[in-house]
């Protein structure tokens, strides 16, 4: 068959055209007390490592924890208040021509301080962390996305080895297992991840207690946040008071402690308070981050067949204050909110060896969290 001389060139001429890589948007939650007004949205292109502002939505108060829901369609904000302006959660509908927020409702959170919120992939529930109040509510979703006026709240008690920071219970995150069916939530305050489960299909209550209901992690580890491996058997748990990653081996609600490893220098001797945990697509390396002296990110690479980690590396930053940090999609660029400094420090991760090159700093004010859609 013969292909007209026409259609040739415009095949060239086709082949000869970049193709456009696909812009996303990133929200940036942030703490409003100083010069924050609210969340923040800019788009990113992953061909650059670039970013241009898209707006802000103002008036929403320390929206320091945010989620979207699968399909792009919500996002959800803890608002991290406590005592006369009570915890809450805001629920926006998003724009799907420009990302741009609308604000559709906010009710309590139940307790003090909510610091973490994770949506069902079903979009009929979001489950949230009362840092303050040492427990974790769950709002059933209407079918616009706004939360539903009935609560599940569920109160954990006791206390930890640490009298200054683990006088009673402080729920720090509350992660969906892959499988959906399971929900793990770190207990600060008292050295526990407990395992709840979940029923995403209930109307009213969705969350019970599991057998065995939690596991505990070493006195005085803290633990902040969690990130599971793409295989769904392994999950990463960054201490926050211990500085330290430990891997768990996960099935069906139950875990087992594999490794931990120091997520600091061997020479540091400052405090400890580490902070955010993130596993590349690839499933290579798990990244931590540290605050105060440390400032930096830890390097830390997986053996693909045990799930056991190895130091790889430290990346210092410019930003201060790494509350929260966050991977692109396709694995190729880590971006660091600094806290106290101001600004999103972007990094160009190198695929086979894990290590970090800067490439610029996104100016926004007081960033402490960083969701890409």
């Amino acid at each position: 068959m013969r292909i007209a001389p026409f259609l040739l060139s415009f095949f060239a001429c086709c082949a000869a055209i970049p193709a456009q890589s696909q812009m996303l948007r990133l929200y940036v939650g942030t703490y409003t007390s100083d010069k924050s007004e609210g969340i923040y949205l800019f788009n990113f292109d992953p061909a650059t490592g670039t970013a241009t502002p898209g707006g802000v939505t103002s008036g929403v108060s320390n929206p320091s924890y945010l989620t979207l829901s699968k399909d792009g369609k919500n996002l959800y904000a803890v608002n991290e208040n406590g005592g006369k302006e009570p915890g809450s959660i805001s629920a926006f509908s998003v724009n799907p021509s420009d990302g741009k927020l609308t604000f559709l409702n906010k009710l309590p959170s139940g307790g003090d301080y909510p610091c973490y919120i994770t949506a069902s992939d079903n979009r009929k529930w979001v489950i949230a962390a009362n840092y303050g109040g040492g427990s974790l509510v769950a709002y059933p979703l209407l079918i616009d996305g706004s939360l539903a006026d009935k609560q599940q709240l569920i109160q954990h008690t006791g206390k930890g080895t640490n009298p200054d920071r683990q006088e009673g219970p402080h729920v720090h995150s509350t992660t969906i297992t892959p499988d959906g069916r399971y929900v793990l939530v770190c207990d600060l305050g008292l050295d526990k991840i407990f395992t709840y489960k979940f029923n995403s299909e209930a109307d009213q209550t969705a969350l019970s207690a599991a057998n065995p209901p939690f596991a505990a992690t070493a006195p005085g580890d803290g633990p902040r946040h969690i990130a599971f491996h793409p295989n769904g058997r392994w999950f990463f748990e960054m201490g926050e008071m211990s500085g330290k990653v430990s891997s768990w081996q996960y099935k069906k609600g139950k875990m087992t402690m594999l490794q931990s490893v120091d997520a600091h220098t061997p020479q540091y001797s400052g405090d400890r308070g580490s902070a955010d945990i993130h596993v590349s697509p690839d499933g290579k390396f798990v990244y931590a981050s540290n605050r105060y002296a440390s400032n930096n990110i830890a390097i830390i690479s997986i053996d693909p067949k045990t799930g056991m980690m190895t130091n790889a590396g430290f990346q210092d930053l410019k930003v201060k204050k790494p509350r929260n940090f966050v991977i692109d999609p396709s694995g190729k660029y880590l971006l660091v909110a600094g806290q106290e400094s101001g600004g999103i420090e972007v990094f160009e991760r190198n695929a086979e060896t894990g290590q970090l090159t800067s490439k610029g700093i996104i100016d926004v004010p007081n960033p402490v969290c960083l969701k890409f859609f």
